[in-house]
């Protein structure tokens, strides 16, 4: 049994790899195979298809991001830099939910959906508590903080290809990010 798991952990591994690299479409079972160092065949016999090896090494990623990057809705600037130090960190991670979005015609995992749902919730009680500001809505407010704490990855159209010069000094760009995100969302902020 023992072996059986680990060679799951190469092949999720070496999968890892292939898809943040290839997407699901560029990606090959047999190069995953042979990083893994494992025979294909047993790739189909663990995960059935490369779509669902796709989707378990997604799952198994983004619940690590869930794990490590615990949601303060009361301190979003806090919480936006843990993000872009996350994202900064974990190009491989960025470029696999990248490829995600751009191919998988299914909806999002049911966690994505799940954690996305609660930080929602979570945050539309911060502002009903005064802690966030109430001049955007909580869902729209959730896709600005993780919008600015991941457009410097290097899957933004919009960060370092375009904008070279900033990349190169992430403290900043992480200040930046921290400052934004507490202007979108002061708590003294009122709609009038």
């Amino acid at each position: 049994m023992r072996n059986a798991e680990a060679t799951q952990e190469r092949i999720l591994q070496a999968a890892m790899a292939e898809f943040s690299a290839h997407g699901i479409a560029g990606a090959r079972v047999d190069r995953i195979a042979t990083a893994a160092g494992c025979n294909k065949n047993l790739i189909y016999i663990y995960f059935e298809s490369k779509e669902a090896l796709f989707t378990t090494v997604l799952e198994k990623n983004l619940l690590r991001v869930y794990e490590d990057l615990p949601f303060t809705p009361e301190d979003l600037p806090g919480y936006a830099t843990r993000v872009f130090d996350f994202a900064m960190t974990n190009p491989d991670l960025m470029r696999l939910i990248a490829w995600s979005s751009l191919e998988q015609k299914v909806d999002s995992p049911a966690a994505r959906t799940a954690a996305h749902d609660m930080k929602v919730a979570a945050l539309a009680q911060a502002q009903a508590d005064g802690l966030a500001g109430p001049v955007f809505p909580p869902a729209f407010l959730l896709t600005a903080v993780m919008t600015l704490a991941t457009a410097w990855t290097a899957t933004n159209p919009f960060g370092p290809s375009v904008d070279p010069e900033s990349a190169r000094n992430p403290a900043e760009l992480r200040e930046c990010v921290a400052a934004a995100v507490e202007l979108i969302s002061d708590a003294r902020l009122t709609e009038d």
